[in-house]
């Protein structure tokens, strides 16, 4: 009998499912046997990286998660995999160590909250150019966390540069990577 297994996709404030880190991650995980569930936030403020706006929408975003997995029964789950980005990976990791779930996380563009609530068996995708965070302290965090970290050279927050050709190469090793954490 195949296992159980259940993907929970996390968005970021304007980085929706639709955009090609969840849309391909998603596609992995549902071609290889997952339940997907998708989080949506409601109400949250504009897109600004100030340290009070996102922790405003860090808090809104965790109520809706809670409001939207209060029936979900992780336990019955033989392999559980949560996929965020940007303020997702936050929430989605706070979620997990608030709830002692066993789980396999993937973080795309991870912000410094985020490390708070690191958990092992986790990867993380970022570029060297996101505004969002200070890739030092992202490097400093990971390596402290045991989180493996990619990076990519002239990327910002959406992993993307200047170059279409560049864009689509790094899209490309960054789904290999996660596909073969998903299946691995």
């Amino acid at each position: 009998m195949e296992k159980k297994k259940i993907a929970l996709i996390f968005p970021g404030m304007g980085y929706h499912k639709d955009k090609p880190l969840l849309y391909y991650s998603t596609r992995i995980a549902r071609n290889s046997g997952y339940e997907i569930i998708h989080i949506e936030y409601l109400g949250l403020p504009p897109k600004v990286f100030d340290a009070e706006t996102l922790e405003k929408a860090g808090n809104i975003a965790y109520d809706c998660t809670e409001k939207q997995l209060k029936e979900v029964d992780f336990f019955r789950y033989e392999d559980v995999l949560f996929i965020g980005k940007s303020i997702g990976t936050a929430v989605l990791s706070r979620y997990i160590k608030e709830r002692k779930i066993s789980a396999r996380q993937i973080w795309y563009t991870p912000i410094e909250k985020t490390f708070s609530y690191a958990t092992d068996n986790t990867i993380a995708f970022i570029g060297e150019n996101d505004p969002a965070s200070d890739l030092d302290n992202i490097r400093k965090l990971a390596k402290e966390n045991v989180i493996t970290l990619y990076t990519y050279p002239g990327c910002n927050h959406s992993l993307e540069c200047n170059d279409i050709d560049t864009d689509i190469a790094n899209l490309r090793d960054v789904m290999e990577k996660t596909e073969k954490f998903i299946t691995g």
